[in-house]
């Protein structure tokens, strides 16, 4: 009998992370299941380490202390040739969409299977052609990134990052600058390619509504803490002041309008004098 989806370990696995910058605290004792086959968001403002998670997840940064299993794997313990099998299974959406700008969209989402595999040009042309089919770029593999919109230019990406059929990728601020019918198009996106393809999704997001509108988990983080996690709808209605002030983007809360100052009235008095 196949083991059901709620009973399977999670894909990434962590516990009691601590990283720090210096002698600023990032993380300070951090517990996150990534599940198989969801969408998974970590959310907080911004400063939080939401980017810094995902480099930690990937193997380019190391923790202070704490463990990050990837697949049944401590990916801070793998020698480096195992890191690499490992880091190929993931993929990646930058924030920026990182693409080459000195070749075309085809050529940019041939890319990793030119330099990570040895298939022919025929079947490399195939499989470039059908990832950009499932993000509707098919006929703009002749463009290059210059002529693409902010919009396409993440579509592209999208598709480089799904060229190697990884069994998860991970999203950085996919949303960040995008306008409203590019936004919309890329949360379709995600949330279908996650679920035809069967993959595991982990988005980095602070926008709230988009990423609740297909996010099937959410962690709220802040101050090196995960505030809350839960399905969208709990977090929406949480009894935590802190997340409901996240959550529905209220201008006060437990986060203060007011940065820390004197009285008012003293500072006034004060430059009276």
């Amino acid at each position: 009998m196949m083991e059901s989806a709620d009973n399977q370990e999670p894909l990434v696995r962590i516990r009691d992370l601590r990283f720090s910058r210096g002698n600023r605290v990032i993380f300070d004792g951090v517990d996150i299941d990534i599940p198989r086959g969801k969408v998974t968001a970590i959310m907080g403002p911004s400063g939080t380490g939401k980017t810094t998670l995902l480099k930690l997840i990937g193997g380019q940064l190391r923790p202070s202390s704490g463990t990050i299993h990837v697949d049944g794997q401590n990916i801070h313990r793998l020698g480096n040739r195992d890191l690499y099998k490992l880091r190929m299974r993931m993929g990646m959406l930058f924030q920026s969409g990182a693409l080459l700008t000195d070749i075309s969209v085809f050529e940019n989402v041939a890319y990793p299977l030119n330099e990570h595999t040895d298939l022919p040009p025929s079947m490399i042309r195939k499989l470039v052609l059908l990832k950009l089919e499932a993000v509707g770029l098919r006929g703009a593999r002749d463009l290059m990134p210059s002529e693409l919109s902010g919009g396409m230019a993440r579509r592209v990406a999208l598709a480089r990052a799904m060229v190697l059929d990884p069994m998860m990728i991970m999203y950085d601020e996919p949303f960040t600058g995008q306008d409203p019918i590019s936004m919309g198009v890329l949360v379709e996106l995600i949330r279908s390619l996650n679920d035809a393809s069967r993959l595991s999704s982990i988005i980095v997001s602070h926008d709230v509504h988009e990423t609740a509108a297909i996010a099937d988990l959410i962690y709220v983080i802040s101050n090196g803490k995960v505030i809350e996690s839960g399905p969208p709808e709990s977090m929406m209605d949480s009894k935590s002041a802190w997340t409901r002030q996240f959550m529905q983007g209220l201008a006060d809360g437990p986060v203060p309008f007011h940065y820390p100052a004197a009285e008012l009235a003293d500072d006034l008095l004060e430059g009276a004098c």
